[in-house]
C-alpha cells in the first residue's frame, strides 16, 4: 500500500520541494569560487542557510545526515510548514566531485530520522543500461526495508548515466522511459526523474515524454533539476506537470548560482526565493496532485 505524501505536499496536493543533499559535488561548487579549501563546516552552514531562507516557501526540504540534518534540527531553522526528507544514500565518488555509485548508508538510522522529524526517506539510483536490473532491485529492496521499518514514505531518484561499456549505445531520452518502467516494480511512494531533453527545445516534446514517464512508472513522480539550466527550469517544470508530474524536488536550479556569494542568506532571499515562489505557483496550477494518482 502506498504511503501518503501529505507531509511533503502543498495544500493543492502538488509537491514543491528543495534538495540540498549534495555532498562532495557541493564542495566542488564552492571550490570553484575560492582559493582556500572548503571545510565541512562551510557545507553545513550553507545547508542551514538554505533551510532558514527557503523552507518557508518549500513544501519539503531534502537534506543529508553527513553535513546538514542535525545542524538544521539543532538550530530550529526549518519552517513548520516544510517537511524534512532524509537522504539515506551513501554517495560514492571522488572528493569534490559527483557521485559515481551509490549504496544504502548504514549510518542513517531510519527510526532516528523519523523521531527527529523526518517525513520521508530518499535514495539515489545511478541507472546504466549495461548494469544488472537484479542488482538495482536488490539495492532498492534494502532501501525499502528502511522505509518499512520507519513507516516513512520512500522517494527513489533515478539519474540515467551512459553505459560503463562505451561501445554500447546510449539514448538518454528513451532510457529515461525504460528506467521508469523498471522503477514501476520498486514500490516507491514517490519517483524522482530527470527532465526530458534537459528542459530545452520543444516544450511539447518535453510534455510528451513526461506523459510517457507518467504512464511507465504508475506512481506520483517529480522532476529534479540536474542538467537543467536555471533559466529553463520553470518552463520545464510546467511542461512536465502538464505531462502528469506532481511537482519538483530540485536543488541546483533553485540555488546553484548563488554559491560563492559574499552574503549567501541575502542572495537566497534575492535570487532563490522568487524562483521558488514562481515554481510553487506553476505546480499549484498545472501539476497532478499526488493523491490523484491511483
Amino acid at each position: 500500500m502506498r504511503r501518503a505524501l501529505t507531509n511533503l505536499a502543498r495544500p493543492s496536493g502538488a509537491l514543491a520541494m528543495v534538495a540540498v543533499d549534495q555532498r562532495e559535488a557541493l564542495r566542488g561548487m564552492f571550490a570553484a569560487h575560492q582559493d582556500s579549501a572548503v571545510p565541512d563546516s562551510q557545507l553545513t552552514q550553507f545547508k542551514v542557510d538554505v533551510a532558514r531562507e527557503l523552507s518557508p516557501y518549500a513544501s519539503a526540504l531534502l537534506v543529508d545526515q553527513e553535513f546538514g540534518i542535525d545542524a538544521i534540527i539543532d538550530q530550529k531553522v526549518l519552517a513548520p510548514t516544510c517537511g524534512l526528507i532524509a537522504a539515506a544514500d551513501l554517495l560514492v565518488g571522488p572528493a569534490g566531485g559527483a557521485a559515481t555509485d551509490t549504496a544504502v548508508d548504514k549510518d542513517v538510522d531510519p527510526i532516528r530520522m523519523r523521531d527527529i522529524g523526518s517525513v520521508g526517506l530518499k535514495f539515489l539510483v545511478l541507472w546504466r543500461n549495461d548494469e544488472s536490473p537484479e542488482s538495482r532491485l536488490k539495492l532498492v529492496d534494502e532501501f525499502n526495508q528502511l522505509c518499512q521499518k520507519s513507516g516513512l514514505p520512500s522517494i527513489i531518484e533515478v539519474i540515467v548515466k551512459p553505459p560503463t561499456d562505451s561501445s554500447r549505445s546510449f539514448d538518454r531520452e528513451e532510457e529515461l522511459i525504460i528506467a521508469a518502467k523498471e522503477a514501476a516494480h520498486w514500490n516507491a511512494d514517490l519517483y524522482k526523474a530527470e527532465v526530458p531533453f534537459h528542459g530545452e527545445g520543444d516544450l511539447l516534446a518535453i510534455t510528451r515524454n513526461a506523459q510517457r514517464i507518467t504512464e511507465a512508472v504508475g506512481t506520483p513522480w517529480v522532476v529534479l533539476s540536474n542538467g537543467v539550466k536555471a533559466p529553463f527550469f520553470a518552463d520545464a517544470v510546467k511542461a512536465c506537470a502538464q505531462g502528469g508530474a506532481s511537482g519538483f524536488l530540485a536543488g541546483r536550479a533553485v540555488w546553484a548560482d548563488i554559491v560563492g556569494a559574499k552574503d549567501i542568506p541575502a542572495a537566497l532571499r534575492e535570487v532563490s526565493i522568487p524562483r521558488l515562489e514562481k515554481l510553487a505557483e506553476i505546480v499549484d496550477q498545472y501539476a497532478r496532485p499526488w493523491s490523484d494518482v491511483r
